[in-house]
């Protein structure tokens, strides 16, 4: 790849989570560094965040953390470069901005708004990046039925369903970016 392109991360803050889930992380954070991929995430020593965080210090790549001020205290302290916002709404903003990916990683509802949201602009083509879930161990398998179900419902088109995809592994997720 030429340059370095950035991948945005969306992941559970959650230090209760199955480990299996940070080792996943973990592997396709390397996989995205390997490919020439930097590193967008929430920034914070809390749960995936900080697993995402570490292995991408690991790989060397640069790493943007985006928190709002209110999480003062909770940057993890590796970033490459930490940015302050003043809301939720503007972190996402900045988070997908310059992007080339924005990957789902399993997480609870922080992750769900920060899919639907950039899923919903990408559909509006006001995000141009791939939109990625990463249906690691099935984590994503209802997500993906309930899409499914709008487009048998004709609540979301077909075209719409098809710009997000599910892969299940490290290897899918590669041959995708």
């Amino acid at each position: 790849m030429a340059g370095r392109g950035k991948a945005l991360i969306f992941c559970s803050a959650s230090n209760t989570i199955d480990p299996k889930y940070n080792q996943a992380a973990r592997e396709l954070v390397r996989a995205a560094c390997l490919h020439g991929y930097d590193i967008v995430s929430g920034g914070t020593i809390k749960g995936t965040m900080r697993h995402v965080a570490e292995e991408a210090e690991a790989m060397g790549a640069v790493h943007e953390g985006i928190l709002p001020r209110f999480m003062q205290g909770l940057e993890y302290p590796g970033l490459t470069r930490t940015i302050w916002t003043g809301t939720m709404s503007e972190r996402k903003e900045l988070m997908r901005e310059g992007t080339d990916l924005a990957i789902a990683l399993p997480g609870g509802i922080g992750t769900l708004d920060e899919f639907f949201e950039t899923f919903t602009l990408a559909r509006l083509g006001r995000y141009h990046g791939k939109v990625i879930v990463f249906n690691f161990d099935g984590y994503y398998d209802d997500l993906r039925g309930l899409l499914a179900g709008m487009v048998e419902h004709g609540m979301l088109d077909q075209e719409s369903f098809e710009m997000v995809s599910f892969p299940a592994t490290v290897e899918e997720f590669e041959k995708l970016i």
